[in-house]
């Protein structure tokens, strides 16, 4: 039916109309001049594998030149113990790490082990063994110096959708992934848990992959479960202690003259929580002469022309703003809305040519569809948007310039549909002198 809404040129005037009642997204899409298809179906997936062999392999930075090896085992006698070396079936180097387990109501997950490894070479292959059997697996470990490149996908999940933006991810290479919440969507069915773990792994075993946590991480149940966030933690530990951080739920790492901040929207962030004043430290101890770029990710977008969500990141935005704005951070990325939008640099409802530059990427492919419906007229502080699935990419070319482009999904092939050069908003003389103007005001 879709291919015949789109592509029959006999097709006369009422069949159109019928055609755009049965698929009203259609019609919304027309503003971008590009027919995007409706949900795709859940996909799971199954292990393959021995007990004893490892399932769900992801890796992450931790610190200046280490990775953190993280996997399930169906066994749990099974070492945490992670094999390596620069030539493959070739172990020069081994390293032993922690495992835990967890229980979710009747669900009992696997055993899941952390290894971190290192110290390691800058722009690098290694190959690796996790617990001592089962498959070779290898990645390519950053650059020491610019250009680098991130991928940056939001809200995931686990549909036909998502296998077509991980595939588009995969298809060019890139240094890091970054996600700005929503993984699984489990939303407290565990066994979907483990059937994400399984389909990503081939990309995420890879590259790294730096995540923050969305709302369906969350997975609440009053008295017995009143915290949240059981599975998130246990299977995606961060380097939150590394940058001082006392939560999984945010922290930041340094990579390539890039400095990286995962914000927490669903745990406290006003001026009196522990996450705020950890902001508030982490970006005093930034030196921007080392490194020239400061980038944050958060779930809830703080600026958002889409009727979805609307005002869900307000009192977010209010409460550490300004801690950002004062910081020079670049770049704002956020999830949550299924769907693209660009805007220009904002500060307090705004444009502000010193503010960061705001981007919603919440389109990766989630089971929930496209937020189709974006307000009208539009506001002049949203530059781009769209209703597609797809995906994006930060290439930071060097310490005063980078460049930003959103790839939309054409199902077998990727296309570019938005794209922007950004300069370093801390070479900006105008934006340092009226940032010591400020400070010098409010120190008096």
């Amino acid at each position: 039916m879709m291919e015949k809404c789109s592509n029959n040129k006999s097709f006369i005037v009422f069949p159109l109309l019928f055609c755009f009642l049965l698929f009203p997204h259609l019609l919304l899409s027309l503003e971008n001049d590009y027919i995007r298809g409706p949900v795709r179906e859940l996909v799971t997936t199954t292990n393959h594998r021995s007990d004893s062999d490892p399932q769900q392999v992801h890796i992450s930075l931790v610190g200046k030149d280490k990775i953190r090896v993280s996997w399930i085992t169906e066994d749990k006698h099974t070492k945490s113990l992670v094999e390596y070396g620069t030539k493959s079936g070739k172990y020069s180097s081994k390293a032993t790490g922690t495992h835990t387990m967890y229980q979710y109501f009747f669900y009992t997950s696997g055993r899941i082990h952390n290894t971190v490894i290192g110290p390691l070479e800058p722009s690098t292959t290694y190959f690796y063994r996790c617990g001592g059997s089962g498959p070779e697996f290898s990645f390519n470990t950053p650059p020491s110096k610019f250009p680098i490149e991130f991928a940056i996908v939001g809200d995931l999940g686990q549909t036909e959708w998502t296998q077509s933006t991980l595939k588009h991810v995969d298809s060019t290479n890139y240094d890091v992934l970054l996600l700005p919440g929503d993984l699984s969507y489990a939303d407290s069915q565990q066994p979907l848990w483990d059937s994400f773990g399984r389909l990503v792994e081939p990309y995420a075993n890879k590259r790294p992959w730096m995540v923050t946590q969305g709302n369906h991480e969350i997975e609440i149940f009053p008295i017995i479960y009143p915290h949240g966030f059981k599975a998130y933690n246990n299977r995606w530990p961060m380097p939150f202690e590394e940058s001082g951080s006392t939560s999984n739920l945010y922290y930041s790492f340094d990579v390539v003259g890039s400095h990286i901040i995962m914000l927490g929207s669903y745990t406290d962030f006003d001026d009196k929580s522990e996450q705020y004043k950890w902001l508030q430290n982490d970006l005093d101890s930034v030196d921007r002469n080392r490194t020239p770029w400061v980038i944050a990710l958060l779930h809830a977008p703080w600026y958002n022309t889409n009727e979805a969500h609307q005002g869900e990141g307000e009192s977010m935005r209010q409460a550490m703003e300004k801690l950002l704005y004062n910081a020079h951070v670049d770049l704002v990325f956020a999830g949550h809305v299924h769907a693209y939008e660009r805007f220009t640099r904002i500060y307090d409802n705004e444009a502000n040519s010193c503010g960061p530059l705001y981007v919603t990427i919440g389109d990766g492919g989630n089971r929930e569809g496209l937020a189709l419906n974006f307000k009208n007229p539009r506001s002049p502080l949203s530059l781009y948007r769209e209703p597609s699935f797809g995906h994006g990419r930060l290439q930071i070319l060097n310490e005063t310039h980078a460049h930003w482009s959103w790839h939309r999904n054409n199902d077998t092939n990727s296309f570019e549909a938005d794209g922007v050069w950004i300069e370093s908003l801390i070479n900006s003389k105008a934006c340092t002198k009226t940032q010591e103007k400020q400070t010098s005001h409010e120190e008096l």
